[in-house]
């Protein structure tokens, strides 16, 4: 009998956001991985401590720096939990242009899933196509806010301003575009032999232990349960617009993939339906004190980010700065299952599983 010894292996620190801030350290023995724990806290900001010294409005750039990739939603977490607590009124022109923008984020962060976690597993081509096409989304956005990365585009009561002559024009011939660009995507991916191999069956787990461990979004879906907070727990006028949420059965890679692209046309949806609806004239913003000072009491709100649901939780002493904040950042729950999903698998998949799960590290360390 071949006699082997458990080994200790760091992985990273290091990530596919070439941040390195993220350390596995695996038990091993041979090629089967026996334990795993992540080891997180390099990126640590201190976000809701320093919101205490802040205004509301000061704290939204802070919340692009939690989701580099998804900026839009989280400045709408903050600025939809403070609106809440205010019962502040939306103008409708705000609400719509909220959307667009939260729903063309969503499939620019799907994007950099796709091409990264391709690349991650040995093909190169998919990155290069799925940034060239985020960037014309980032384009879009260069125009709107002036900014390609942190936003710091949503104000407690509309938007920072309104779009620029052309530029909801410019969004119907980007929803068009990428329309043709999903059917090459499942074109040169969907059916790759050697794709399917190194997702399809790895990295299983069923709806019960999704739920334990407080999994949201595309890591929940792909199981089955169909939750969006979009539908189910409807916020902004996302109830004003027809579209599905896709699920999967299994809760493999391979339908996690699925479920994401799935995801992308569907905002596609969402936003032509936006588009088409969009208001000719009218404000961007709503009747706000020039000084914000939210009543006192409390409010949780959760939203659908691309990672699952980002909540926002307030405390607020009746003052122009909250008494306590708190997000739920969803990439730090749904990273709890990888020691799990890492036990008892090969060495090789490691890299594939971690991808999967779709984290960024920013809603990990904050």
């Amino acid at each position: 009998m071949l006699r082997t010894e458990e080994m200790l292996l760091n992985v990273g620190p290091q990530h596919p956001s070439t941040h390195g801030v993220l350390r596995l350290v695996v038990k091993m023995d041979g090629e089967t991985i026996v334990d795993a724990e992540p080891v997180i806290g390099y990126l640590h900001r201190g976000t809701e401590k320093l919101a205490e010294d802040l205004n509301y409005t000061q704290i939204i750039p802070y919340t692009d720096r939690m989701d580099y990739l998804a900026a839009m939603t989280n400045n709408y977490a903050i600025v939809h939990a403070t609106e809440t607590l205010m019962g502040l009124e939306i103008p409708e022109r705000a609400e719509f242009l909220r959307v667009i923008v939260m729903e063309l984020n969503r499939i620019a962060s799907h994007l950099v899933w796709m091409g990264t976690y391709l690349l991650d597993i040995g093909a190169m081509s998919p990155f290069l196509y799925a940034f060239r096409d985020r960037e014309q989304i980032l384009n879009l956005f260069n125009e709107l806010c002036g900014a390609r990365l942190t936003y710091n585009y949503m104000r407690v009561g509309g938007v920072k301003w309104d779009a620029p002559p052309g530029w909801i024009e410019k969004v119907a011939g980007f929803v068009e575009y990428m329309k043709k660009q999903m059917k090459e995507y499942h074109g040169l991916i969907s059916g790759n032999e050697i794709f399917i191999q190194r997702t399809k069956g790895i990295g299983i787990y069923d709806r019960d232990t999704a739920i334990q461990f407080a999994l949201s979004g595309a890591n929940l879906r792909v199981t089955g349960i169909k939750w969006d907070l979009r539908k189910d727990q409807p916020y902004s006028i996302y109830d004003r617009f027809d579209f599905h949420i896709p699920v999967g059965k299994t809760g493999d890679l391979y339908e996690k993939y699925h479920c994401r692209m799935q995801e992308i046309d569907e905002s596609l949806k969402i936003v032509e339906q936006a588009v088409h609806q969009f208001p000719e004239d009218g404000p961007t913003m709503g009747k706000v004190p020039r000084v914000l000072r939210v009543p006192e009491g409390e409010v949780y709100v959760g939203i659908e980010s691309p990672r699952g649901e980002l909540g926002c939780h307030i405390v607020s002493k009746g003052k122009d700065k909250p008494w306590r904040l708190k997000f739920r950042r969803p990439s730090f729950y749904n990273l709890q299952i990888l020691p799990t999903l890492l036990k008892g698998e090969n060495i090789s998949n490691l890299v594939a599983i971690l991808g999967g799960i779709d984290i960024v590290l920013g809603e990990v360390d904050c």
